[in-house]
């Protein structure tokens, strides 16, 4: 899992929808997902911080977390199939198992948000969405590890056996 923070809210040249931008604390990777006007609403009230006179859904949601003792650990997107991903709110009580609650991305996100919950994002989903945001770098790296493979020998490989075999007595 990576940790991601969100980048802002864009919406879709061609038809409009809101997008929630995440990116990686290195600023390399962005994840880019679609998501529903209310969670949009929702996510740049928390972003421009705006106050509302009664809680919103996602502040109900957080008081309800807290007011059952549990505390948002967490948010997680941890898969996608078919352009659907999935999330999951992880909830935390002292001496208790973990509890993790399905929800959609852009819910897990404004919920997340609203408690400075870190959020993290499953490797298979990045693989499956994410877009590079520094090309440049991405080419030094492959470059590097291009070179690195050109110049490996079968003796590197034996140095590295032994190694393993040695730390595991």
């Amino acid at each position: 899992m990576i940790e991601m923070r969100v980048m802002g809210i864009a919406l879709d040249t061609r038809t409009g929808s809101p997008i929630v931008v995440l990116h990686d604390k290195d600023n390399r990777k962005a994840l880019p997902i679609w998501i529903g006007s209310a969670e949009a609403s929702a996510i740049i009230r928390k972003i421009e911080n705006l106050q509302v006179v009664r809680p919103m859904t996602h502040d109900l949601i957080i008081n309800i977390i807290e007011k059952t003792g549990y505390k948002l650990e967490k948010a997680e997107l941890n898969d996608v199939e078919k352009d659907t991903y999935y999330a999951s709110l992880v909830l935390n009580k002292d001496g208790e198992e973990d509890v993790r609650i399905d929800c959609r991305p852009s819910d897990a996100i404004a919920v997340a948000i609203r408690v400075d919950a870190p959020i993290y994002v499953s490797a298979a989903v990045l693989a499956t969405g994410a877009v590079s945001t520094d090309p440049t770098k991405d080419e030094e790296e492959a470059q590097e590890f291009k070179s690195f493979v050109q110049n490996l020998k079968p003796s590197d490989f034996e140095k590295l056996m032994k190694n393993n075999d040695e730390s595991e007595q």
